[in-house]
């Protein structure tokens, strides 16, 4: 497939740093071949805006607040008009091989060149998927099976709505306070309280905070 039947490409930039997004969009913008639609600084207003606009590539970082960009890439891949590339500071196996099972199709790292961001766009666009070479290393070997075909592991034991109460509360939001984010009822929220903690065991909120930053679903400055 040739760039002139590829035709402009159109970027969603999803970060919650301001000046991330500034510099993303001085560089994008340098290209004819490519526009930016929109910009979102957490991971529900990215789904929104993706849903909203149908761009053809949202570049995701993936420790943002309210919804993390695991979670988002899940739900913006369901709907299916768009395609992520991963761009965030995290190369370790817990982030990259979740972002990876989540559906991306690039993944970067933040402190990559522009070339190499311009590269990756290419890529995916044309159907490839593009891996930074930092973070082909860490997937090298049977990393993505062993994380991801292990029924016994109890993250994947949760559902995606537990997993958005797994954020949520190791955010410090209140019962009330998730309730009124997922547009859900009170006790709704505590039955996925209950059961979450029931599959994986952990039944502090401490605990389950200090969880959820080693799957990736948040982290201490997000």
């Amino acid at each position: 497939m040739s760039d002139m039947e590829i035709g402009t490409t159109r970027i969603l930039l999803a970060d919650d740093h301001e000046m991330m997004r500034a510099g993303l969009r001085s560089i994008l913008e340098k290209e004819s071949d490519i526009q930016v639609v929109g910009e979102a600084d957490d991971g529900r207003d990215a789904v929104r805006l993706a849903r909203e606009l149908t761009p053809d590539i949202v570049l995701m970082d993936i420790t943002m607040p309210n919804l993390n960009g695991i979670e988002a890439t899940r739900q913006i891949g369901a709907d299916g008009s768009s395609k992520v590339i991963a761009l965030s500071i995290h190369f370790e196996r817990a982030f990259v091989v979740e972002m990876l099972a989540a559906g991306v199709s690039g993944y970067l790292l933040k402190n990559s060149a522009g070339s190499e961001l311009l590269m990756a766009i290419k890529a995916v666009r044309q159907g490839d998927v593009y891996l930074s070479p930092k973070i082909a290393g860490v997937v090298v070997g049977k990393t993505l099976r062993d994380r991801w075909e292990t029924e016994s592991h109890p993250f994947t034991q949760l559902t995606p709505r537990e997993r958005e109460v797994l954020q949520l509360l190791s955010e410090g939001k209140s019962n009330k306070e998730m309730a009124s984010s997922l547009n859900i009822g009170l006790k709704t929220i505590e039955t996925h309280r209950a059961q979450l903690m029931e599959k994986l065991g952990i039944y502090t909120v401490a605990e389950l905070t200090k969880y959820a930053i080693r799957e990736g679903l948040t982290s201490l400055d997000a």
